[in-house]
């Protein structure tokens, strides 16, 4: 009787066991990966709004500091560097708005106009595409929506 109660404790799995953990495993990868997969894209879009809200922090300070936006052809880079074109920034904060030219998390730089279309100034980014339009990840993102 002790033998034989060994002899059962070392028989391992059965090939039709594993096959059906090996099925298991298929059906719950089929429905996760899909899922875990488009999460750095919403990362993305959810850092490009982190940015766009600093950004226009940035600018804020940039109009108490002089009393005005930077204008579209000044551009961003009007928080970084100061600006040498009309109209130059009267008191403009010597260690800048910002550290860097802003980009967007696709590489991209992000569009600023002043006066914007949907307020005083609009920052955007045009998504994972780099163009103007698009849905999902490809859609702009704008300081409008946030």
């Amino acid at each position: 009787m002790q033998m034989n109660v060994t002899l059962r404790q070392a028989r391992g799995f059965t090939l039709i066991e594993i096959l059906v953990v090996i099925v298991i495993i298929g059906i719950l990868a089929t429905l996760v990966v899909p899922k875990l997969m488009s999460r750095p894209d919403q990362a993305r879009v959810v850092a490009a709004k982190q940015d766009i809200q600093t950004i226009l922090q940035a600018l804020k300070i940039y109009r108490l500091d002089n009393g005005r936006y930077p204008t579209t052809e000044q551009g961003l880079m009007a928080l970084v560097k100061k600006p040498t074109s009309n109209p130059v920034p009267g008191n403009w904060k010597e260690e800048g708005y910002l550290e860097k030219p802003p980009r967007d998390p696709w590489g991209t730089a992000y569009q600023y106009l002043q006066p914007g279309a949907h307020g005083e100034v609009d920052v955007f980014s045009f998504g994972a595409d780099g163009i103007a339009g698009g849905e999902g990840i490809d859609a702009d993102i704008g300081s409008w929506q946030l």
